[in-house]
């Protein structure tokens, strides 16, 4: 039978029967090395590193969302740097976003630079080059912070015809806000510290892929690198997950107030939520994602009217990251991020849409 969104994120990963006396969601189980066969050796389970059935339980969860086998990560860097380093070779050429999150471009500019793998940086917006001689094209969509979107379908077939691998970075989305395996990506990578898991208490990341070769390499290279997540991280995220589908539906909802509060004001510039229709993603975002993120850009100016309004704001959290269920804020370009000094990313959080709209704006008119 085939499940709508909210009961598919609430049964995802669970144990396939109930067992009486047992939880609903198992574990964590905190072991690192099991008991093994002293004739046959490892059995399901043998070193954490490894096998985990904590870890195997949220891959399984998280592989449904998005319709491929998973491979949980430390954090969504981690997941990433996994990908790059495990399909990259000296002489290769990879191309990611300009605008996309700068931590990969700086780990692109340095290390895969020294390692002898040269970076090709294009707008997520377009245009969108030529891809013969690239290996790996990364997208990132919506990109993180300026939300543009890209055709994930068009973009993997101009790739693919250059011989090159795609991968989407899915963070924003979440497998609930777009598939991009099933859009013609060969690999999706995204954070799971983000709006999957939602509660700002939790570091994780993910890679899923169809490709059996490819998920191979990426998995010896966690072997060992020993990049693994920790079993009660596991087991938070995957209790997290059961209320993806709510936590999504309130944080669209607020995006769409707060953007449109914004729009409407004289002293606020550059307003981007990709569900607003004069949104220049909007056309793209409306065809190619089921639900539009809970995070919208603007730009006040400067970083002391940025200060302001986080002090002044009551509802909103001055903190990096986003997807939580509190509403929070930051000044990229404090972290070195490529954006005008008054450029805020917003993450709405799951409160009353009225209070927060009301609170921002009495926030902004200090």
């Amino acid at each position: 039978m085939s499940y709508s969104d909210g009961t598919r994120v609430v049964h995802a990963g669970l144990p396939a029967k109930p067992v009486v006396g047992e939880p609903f969601l198992p574990g964590p189980v905190f072991a690192a090395p099991f008991h093994l066969d002293p004739a046959t050796g490892p059995g399901e389970n043998d070193y954490a590193r490894t096998q985990h059935p904590t870890r195997r339980a949220l891959e399984a969860a998280i592989g449904e969302l998005e319709g491929a086998p998973t491979l949980a990560f430390a954090s969504g860097q981690a997941a990433i740097t996994a990908l790059l380093l495990a399909v990259l070779r000296p002489g290769d050429t990879v191309a990611l976003p300009a605008d996309g999150y700068f931590t990969v471009r700086a780990f692109a500019e340095g290390t895969l630079r020294e390692l002898g793998v040269s970076t090709l940086l294009v707008p997520t917006a377009g245009p969108w080059p030529d891809f013969s001689g690239v290996r790996l094209a990364l997208l990132e969509t919506p990109a993180n912070p300026g939300l543009d979107v890209c055709d994930i379908r068009a973009v993997a077939a101009l790739a693919h015809e250059a011989g090159a691998l795609v991968a989407v970075d899915n963070t924003t989305a979440t497998p609930l806000g777009q598939n991009p395996l099933a859009l013609g990506a060969d690999v999706v990578v995204a954070s799971g510290t983000k709006a999957l898991t939602g509660h700002s208490d939790v570091l994780l990341g993910y890679v899923a892929s169809g490709d059996d070769a490819l998920l191979g390499k990426v998995e010896t290279w966690r072997k060992q690198t020993g990049a693994v997540p920790g079993a009660f991280d596991c087991w938070l995220a995957h209790r997290s997950m059961a209320t993806l589908d709510l936590r999504l539906a309130r944080q669209t909802a607020n995006a769409a107030a707060v953007s449109a509060m914004l729009a409407a004001r004289t002293d606020v510039s550059g307003v981007r939520w990709p569900g607003l229709e004069t949104d220049p993603s909007y056309p793209i975002a409306a065809a190619q994602m089921r639900r539009i993120p809970g995070v919208v850009s603007f730009d006040l100016g400067s970083a002391e009217r940025v200060a302001r309004f986080l002090t002044a704001a009551s509802l909103v959290f001055a903190a990096t990251s986003f997807g939580g269920v509190h509403t929070s804020a930051d000044r990229r370009a404090q972290w070195g991020d490529a954006t005008p000094p008054g450029f805020v990313r917003l993450s709405c959080g799951i409160e009353d849409p009225a209070d927060l709209v009301a609170d921002l704006a009495a926030a902004l008119d200090l």
